[in-house]
């Protein structure tokens, strides 16, 4: 007898019965496995690297900083005191400092942890970017493809698989990457003060407010799911529709007719309604950086009545930047790129089930 079984079957009580079929939601997520797998080098490690490199520049930074202090000599006045440069003692310096002075000094270290958390998504930025734009390309090109059509997974699926990877949980990753990433700084900060004769918790730790920071970046996800969805449907339709270099598609159509609208207008042949800054702002820029984390509040700044040293003194606030990127919501083109963004990732989900793979 041939013992030898179909994988789609179970044996149950003597007979061979088919097995269950695999639930939606399981095999979604066996999907975004796969995409974490697949690109684990980009939406983990790079964003782990970036924190890396920019605690070991910070530490390069502090011994420059400590072999440019043990050269330097002469007094300098700090609050009616002669302080003396070398041998400098942080202790000294803010012993008189008042609560306000404290109060700055600390929306100075939560400016900082932006910063250092703010590399590890920089990086991120680069990474779903070229993501996207080879999701659906390559899979064509290596026709692997006709694999996963094989499978009992629809066109909608994976594309909404690489969508959520690239909106939700690589943004994920590297929050957590640069959570991390503030917490070596701070660290690297304590150390620093307890060296000059500071108490790191006094200086640092208890003026920096790191929950606010940790609440704004994640509380902020969700607006960035949502702000990020332009530049996600453009990326993933031209990797769905080209048949080549996908990234000079993704780039050089909205550059050129940018550059069309302007001369149009430069010449005068169509009294276009839209200005040439217009579109730069509100479509090419919506549809190529949306996706690097930070985008919408350079947007939200540009519609704010403050400027320079205040608006920066509100944007340290505790919750401000939570609070910027939430009234993003009252405005319409938010949603508007919204919707665009959803068009275009339904067209990619069309053209995957109808590109040719050849």
């Amino acid at each position: 007898m041939n013992a030898t079984m179909n994988h789609d079957a179970s044996f149950e009580g003597g007979t061979v019965a088919a097995a269950r079929p695999v639930h939606k939601t399981h095999r979604f997520k066996l999907l975004l496995l796969r995409e974490f797998w697949e690109h684990k080098g980009g939406f983990f490690w790079a964003p782990m690297v970036a924190g890396a490199i920019f605690l070991l520049v910070t530490l390069m930074g502090m011994g420059v900083g400590e072999m440019a202090l043990s050269r330097a000599d002469g007094n300098v006045e700090v609050n009616g005191q002669q302080v003396s440069i070398q041998g400098l003692d942080l202790g000294r310096i803010t012993s008189n400092m008042s609560a306000k002075d404290m109060t700055e000094f600390g929306q100075g270290i939560n400016g900082a942890l932006y910063v250092s958390a703010g590399w590890s998504l920089l990086v991120f930025g680069f990474v779903v970017f070229f993501y996207l734009l080879g999701a659906l390309y390559d899979e064509r090109k290596d026709r692997s493809v006709l694999f996963w059509k094989s499978l009992p997974i629809s066109d909608a699926e994976t594309v909404l698989s690489k969508v959520t990877m690239a909106i939700v949980v690589g943004p994920l990753i590297a929050i957590a990457a640069g959570l991390v990433t503030m917490l070596g700084f701070l660290l690297l900060l304590g150390l620093f003060a307890a060296i000059h004769g500071a108490n790191p918790m006094t200086l640092v730790w208890g003026p920096a407010n790191p929950l606010d920071v940790i609440a704004n970046l994640l509380g902020s996800l969700p607006i960035y799911a949502l702000w990020a969805l332009p530049t996600v449907g453009w990326l993933l339709l031209c990797s769905s529709w080209a048949r080549s270099k996908p990234f000079l598609w993704a780039i050089m159509i909205p550059v050129f007719a940018g550059i069309l609208i302007g001369w149009f207008g430069l010449m005068h042949i169509v009294d276009l309604d839209l200005t040439s800054a217009w579109y730069w702002k509100n479509i090419a820029g919506r549809l190529l950086t949306s996706t690097w984390p930070g985008t919408s509040l350079a947007y939200a700044s540009a519609h704010d009545t403050m400027s320079g040293p205040q608006a920066m003194a509100e944007a340290m606030r505790p919750y401000a930047v939570l609070g910027a990127n939430y009234r993003l919501l009252l405005n319409p083109s938010t949603w508007i790129g919204a919707f665009a963004g959803a068009a275009m990732i339904f067209g990619a989900i069309r053209m995957r089930r109808y590109r040719d793979e050849g």
